[in-house]
């Protein structure tokens, strides 16, 4: 690759990217220390035994730091008591200091713990969502006054040890930064890299820096981006990864790993942690999880053969842009590829599948009384059989398919399909005349095959893989195709063993959502062997595509992890606002515990709910507010009927 392309040491085979080792205390991270965990505090930081409490479980669960918030003097003081009474109770864990909008409390606690974490975006800057047209002299004059209220704190952090994060939130964007890179990964990269050039220019390097956003895309693409902008200038800081307001259950853990997987895959990241709307103690196994998988791997691994990849010696951009999402075109097969959004394929080849139940577990419901099929919003695509033909009529939206074999036999067969491997395709003299699956991987994938599909509108590629780092191996086969100029659609599946149900969707969402981020693929076939049921893994595929954005089936909730500024009961809020509107499928509703995660932190939520004092909250469309200060107990009515009243509201389903 190039150096205006790069971001990660090996697009093919995994590499850990090495980073400047950082010390927090005496747990460091980057350079080659393994990949460290960490989740913060959600109690009031003046209740020092809750608090004290809380970190004792945080670090039980397996936890190298624990992050607590000093929205104030006041909690920035009493850090020194929490700190005092977790040393006392036998726990020398690092302590992290999450400060937003007070620099004299990030001066006093960096006299305390061991790290603080800073928003650039709202440090120094207050955020009024103006747009402000500045010359080059005149931003320079807001770099001069941003440098003069940050300085001090950076002089503490080097007289005391103290690590610093610079975490850049896609949603919290400075006014400046907004109106000079506008909404994007680049002024995300640009807001942190402005406080990173102050603290060099003070021969201050104990940082690290993160780049977070709800939109999974979006965090991937400024994450690279940093890691580029940063080689550049000759930096290496440490990498903190998370995906902000992740929200809850399985939807927060397909979203968190969705955008900190793919980068993991790409050997980044030094530290993460699983934001999620639950009691902060459930966040450290998902993190576990989802990192054992790369401390297992080591620091090189060449699970694949080199020349497999010989065909990537132009620049990165001559095939794609890891810096822009941008769906990769591919011709319309049937209900795949083209203008379609990805597809889901079920896999029944274990299952019998003898009677329409079979397909209850993938979204589709039969109606004995009125003889039909009532079809879910997350209704699989097509299913794979197998050697089975389906003794009874299926639902009109779905496509059956089966091994090429069997299909010969049963060519008359309504909306079954044949899969072809890719020696007996080319051989092959029969075809479907509307659609052929044809199961291939990088081994097999010859010139000869791609010579005969390319000219052919009636086939998809099922493009598997066994390798460790099968993501890298996939993503290598298309750009293989890319350079060959193919447009056959691409189905990406992943096959998973005697995983737990939570591994298996950990694993499939960093697997397929990094291709899937990258523009790449027509669809995804999760096979799972003694893992889970069809229904979780039907839920997980749908959950992938959500996630990505390349498909939306349900309601969207951008919901805060809680913390001590929380001013309300975020997951008993969070479950009443589910209970009312989850059947509104693709709006986004963020769910926000005071103002330092408001409007900003929302993004691109389409309504917001936040707290704004105790027993108060306030109402958002986008980014502006609505109605202020209703009481709590009113509050989630309030939403119901400010989504009616601009048009967003349909009313639930009856099942039948």
């Amino acid at each position: 690759m190039e150096k205006q392309d790069f971001y990660c040491n090996d697009l093919v085979h995994y590499s850990r990217f090495i980073t400047r080792e950082v010390a927090i205390g005496a747990v460091s991270l980057g350079g080659t220390n393994p990949i460290r965990i960490q989740s913060m505090t959600t109690t009031d930081t003046m209740d020092t035994a809750g608090t004290v409490a809380q970190c004792i479980r945080i670090i039980e669960s397996g936890c190298d730091y624990v992050r607590i918030t000093a929205p104030s003097l006041n909690e920035a003081k009493n850090l020194d008591q929490i700190k005092k009474q977790l040393r006392k109770s036998g726990f020398d864990t690092p302590l992290i200091a999450d400060i937003h909008f007070t620099p004299n409390a990030a001066e006093m606690a960096a006299r305390i713990v061991e790290k603080v974490r800073i928003n650039p975006g709202n440090y120094v800057d207050k955020k009024k969502f103006e747009s402000i047209v500045y010359d080059d002299s005149s931003y320079q004059y807001e770099l001069e006054r941003i440098r003069k209220k940050f300085i001090p704190l950076v002089k503490v952090c080097k007289e005391y040890g103290t690590a610093l994060r610079v975490g850049a939130n896609h949603g919290s964007l400075s006014d400046r930064i907004m109106s000079r890179y506008g909404d994007t990964p680049l002024g995300m990269v640009e807001s942190a890299l402005e406080f990173i050039r102050i603290c060099e220019e003070e021969n201050f390097y104990q940082i690290v820096i993160s780049m977070k956003a709800s939109n999974p895309k979006v965090m991937v693409q400024a994450y690279r981006l940093l890691v580029n902008k940063m080689l550049a200038s000759q930096m290496n800081y440490p990498l903190h990864l998370g995906v902000t307001e992740a929200g809850e259950g399985e939807d927060g853990r397909i979203k968190s790993a969705v955008g900190i997987g793919s980068l993991l895959e790409d050997g980044l990241g030094d530290t993460i942690r699983v934001s999620l709307t639950e009691d902060p103690e459930f966040e450290a196994p998902v993190a576990k999880t989802l990192v054992n998988r790369y401390n297992k791997r080591g620091y090189n691994i060449n699970d694949m053969s080199p020349t497999a990849f010989s065909f990537i010696t132009d620049p990165l951009k001559s095939y794609y842009s890891p810096f822009n999402y941008e769906k990769q075109p591919s011709k319309e097969v049937v209900t795949i590829g083209g203008s379609h959004v990805p597809r889901i394929i079920a896999d029944l080849s274990q299952r019998l599948v003898q009677n329409p139940s079979a397909l209850f577990a993938l979204g589709y419901r039969y109606s004995v009384p009125n003889d039909k099929w009532n079809i879910l919003d997350m209704a699989a695509d097509y299913i794979f059989t197998g050697d089975q033909i389906i003794p009874f009529e299926i639902p009109g939206a779905l496509g059956v398919i089966i091994n090429s074999e069997v299909w010969e036999q049963n060519a008359e067969k309504e909306r079954h399909y044949p899969l072809f491997t890719a020696s007996t395709f080319v051989a092959s003299s029969k075809l479907h005349p509307a659609l052929n699956f044809i199961h291939t991987d990088i081994s097999n994938l010859s010139t000869e095959l791609i010579q005969k599909t390319t000219s052919l509108n009636n086939v998809v590629y099922i493009v598997d893989t066994d390798s460790e780092h099968g993501m890298a191996e996939q993503r290598a086969l298309f750009i293989k195709l890319i350079g060959s100029g193919s447009k056959v659609p691409v189905i990406f599946k992943r096959n998973y063993v005697n995983l737990e149900p939570e591994a298996l969707q950990l694993y499939a969402s960093t697997d397929l959502g990094s291709l899937l981020l990258d523009g790449f693929g027509d669809g995804i076939w999760i096979s799972a062997e003694g893992c889970t049921t069809l229904a979780n893994l039907n839920s997980t595929g749908f959950g992938i595509l959500q996630a990505t954005r390349t498909r939306i089936s349900k309601t969207e909730y951008i919901s805060c992890p809680s913390c001590g500024r929380t001013l309300f009961n975020l997951q008993e809020v969070t479950a009443k606002i589910r209970h009312r509107t989850q059947h509104l499928k693709g709006v986004k509703i963020g769910i926000m515990g005071c103002i330092v995660n408001g409007p900003g932190e929302m993004a691109d939520a389409d309504y917001g709910y936040v707290g704004a004092g105790v027993g108060k909250i306030t109402l958002y469309k986008g980014k502006e507010v609505v109605k202020k200060n209703i009481p709590s107990e009113e509050a989630v009515e309030a939403l119901v009927n400010l989504i009616k009243a601009y048009g967003d509201w349909i009313d639930e389903p009856v099942n039948q």
